[in-house]
């Protein structure tokens, strides 16, 4: 048991899932383990662990934004011995060549947080994810977007324009905790990767589909319906279990 945790030594398996919202976990727990039996509970930040395919498989929630999401990646791999961690979640747009629905694989991240900057003094560390994950990722996904997110600690930034910089530099989406998932994964030894799908975008009024009985209809709107969410989301999670 740790602060945050109460499950017992073995209770995880090797390789967890590490969404943010805890519904979230228990939903991917329920739609697509077999038998899934509830490991964590501490504060509502809920864990399972099940089998899919015969494979031992563990979810955990993990919060919002780094200093939460850290707490729990150290904790899974400095108490529980986990050896591989995916985040599971969702991201902005950034990059004109991404649309709504779209998933990201996350090559490494930038970051605006201070937490950055404590890690080596006098350097600024920049984390990657671990080349063999990501390659099965795109094997099930092949119709991924592959490149470099940011991990903000501000979700709504005083200066409302900060994103058009990062998408000069071809920044693809952002969301608030890849850059310490990635980081801590080095600092263990363990491997990492962070998948997303575009639930919203900063660029106004890009196309993207609805899937309906006639075929795909393009509509311009900027978040993603609750329908749209679930499809992109199953079938990140599907490509995740079966790399």
């Amino acid at each position: 048991m740790t602060p945050h945790i109460e499950a017992k030594p073995g209770d995880y398996a090797d390789t967890v899932l590490l969404p943010g919202d805890p519904l979230r976990a228990k939903w991917i727990a329920e739609t697509f383990f077999d038998n899934p039996v509830q490991v964590n509970g501490v504060r509502n930040c809920l864990g399972y662990t099940g089998t899919y395919k015969d494979k031992r498989i563990s979810v955990q929630a993990g919060g919002m934004g780094m200093p939460s999401n850290s707490i729990y990646i150290t904790e899974l791999f400095k108490f529980y011995n986990v050896q591989t961690i995916i985040r599971v979640g969702s991201c902005g747009g950034i990059s004109k060549d991404v649309r709504i629905g779209d998933i990201i694989a996350a090559t490494t991240a930038s970051t605006d947080s201070a937490m950055a900057k404590n890690l080596i003094p006098g350097f600024q560390y920049s984390p990657t994810a671990d080349y063999e994950l990501l390659q099965r990722f795109i094997e099930q996904c092949p119709d991924t977007h592959v490149g470099g997110i940011t991990s903000n600690d501000y979700f709504y930034q005083p200066n409302e324009d900060w994103w058009k910089d990062c998408q000069r530099y071809g920044i693809l989406a952002v969301e608030m905790e890849t850059y310490m998932l990635y980081t801590l994964a080095a600092q263990f030894k363990r491997k990492a990767l962070s998948v997303n799908t575009v639930a919203d975008h900063f660029e106004k009024n890009l196309p993207h589909f609805e899937q309906t009985e006639i075929g795909p209809v393009p509509i311009n709107q900027q978040d993603m319906t609750p329908a749209e969410r679930e499809r992109g989301f199953s079938k990140m999670i599907e490509g995740v279990l079966n790399i």
